[in-house]
């Protein structure tokens, strides 16, 4: 009867825990429903000629067994020069973008002096909070042919006349990239960091009594304690290929760069907010999700058979 009632008591002291935690989690779940989940009721639209005046349910299906706007999209030269233009800028960003944290939070690491590390990585985590507009403002006055510091650096000790930078096409993928490490490398470096502090410090003592300087130890042993989430954050990243952030791209963008700098997220801008083309704008939404997720599949399935890790 005794051990009865105390499974009884520890049963219910259970119960609490587990309705306070779940109490503390519902916010963020009914946030995640409502802003990410209810949505997507919306993506009825890629499969009607919608009218926002009739709404989602009254508005007529398309023809083509309600793939006329996926047909359309498809079939469009210009779109598939969008897609050429964020597949390239996509990849840029993972090629050094991706790589740019990891390499700050190894070196960083590497400091020895703690007040000067925490004020490097204090000053790299700033631009974090800048928003794309003002970024891309200090972007354009740095670039300028007028006063831009670029410009009079080129000029005064390489006798090299003004440049338009954000004018030639040509220019605009490496200054794209360039805005993306400044702005967010420190910021994306944080999980490395608490990666690299969680690493066992004996196995540091035991690379030490082997004979292992600060670069072999870094090689054998802060790496290898970093894959796992370097897998991790390379699968995120790989799923999102298809994604590149309007912000940085309309801010950076004029009429004399387009060819280079439109991508899937301001062509959907350009054709659904400023010509009306919802449904067309949706359709191409839903297939760049859809390829998205994927590649996420595929990621994850090759890097679980092969590097033994994976997001499940």
């Amino acid at each position: 009867m005794g051990d009865g009632s105390l499974i009884s008591v520890k049963r219910n002291r259970f119960t609490k825990k587990t309705f306070a935690l779940l109490l503390m989690v519902l916010p963020a779940v009914v946030l995640l429903f409502v802003f990410n989940y209810l949505p997507m009721y919306g993506i009825i639209v890629a499969f009607k000629d919608f009218e926002p005046y009739r709404g989602f349910i009254k508005s007529p299906w398309t023809s083509m067994h309600g793939f006329k706007h996926f047909v359309t999209f498809l079939t469009d030269e210009t779109f598939w020069k969008v897609l050429k233009n964020t597949i390239v800028i996509s990849v840029s960003d993972i090629v050094f973008g991706f790589t740019a944290p990891i390499l700050f939070a190894l070196l960083a690491n590497e400091i020895t002096n703690k007040h000067f590390k925490k004020t490097v990585q204090t000053i790299s985590y700033l631009p974090h909070f800048l928003s794309y507009v003002v970024v891309g403002g200090i972007f354009t006055q740095i670039l300028s042919p007028d006063g831009g510091i670029v410009n009079i650096i080129l000029q005064n000790v390489f006798g090299v006349e003004p440049v338009y930078f954000l004018t030639r096409k040509e220019m605009f993928v490496p200054i794209a990239v360039i805005v993306d490490i400044w702005k967010s490398t420190g910021f994306s470096a944080i999980l490395y960091f608490a990666t690299i502090a969680g690493i066992d410090s004996s196995l540091y003592e035991a690379a030490q009594i082997d004979g292992a300087g600060r670069l072999r130890q870094t090689i054998h042993v802060t790496i290898p304690g970093m894959i796992p989430i370097i897998v991790l954050m390379f699968l995120l990243r790989l799923s999102g290929i298809f994604v590149v952030g309007f912000d940085r791209i309309y801010n950076l963008q004029n009429t004399m760069n387009y060819e280079t700098s439109e991508v899937i997220s301001t062509y959907v801008f350009h054709r659904g907010v400023e010509q009306s083309q919802y449904s067309l704008t949706t359709a191409v939404g839903l297939v760049q999700s859809l390829l998205g997720f994927i590649l996420l599949l595929v990621g994850n399935k090759i890097s679980s058979k092969y590097a033994k890790l994976g997001i499940y």
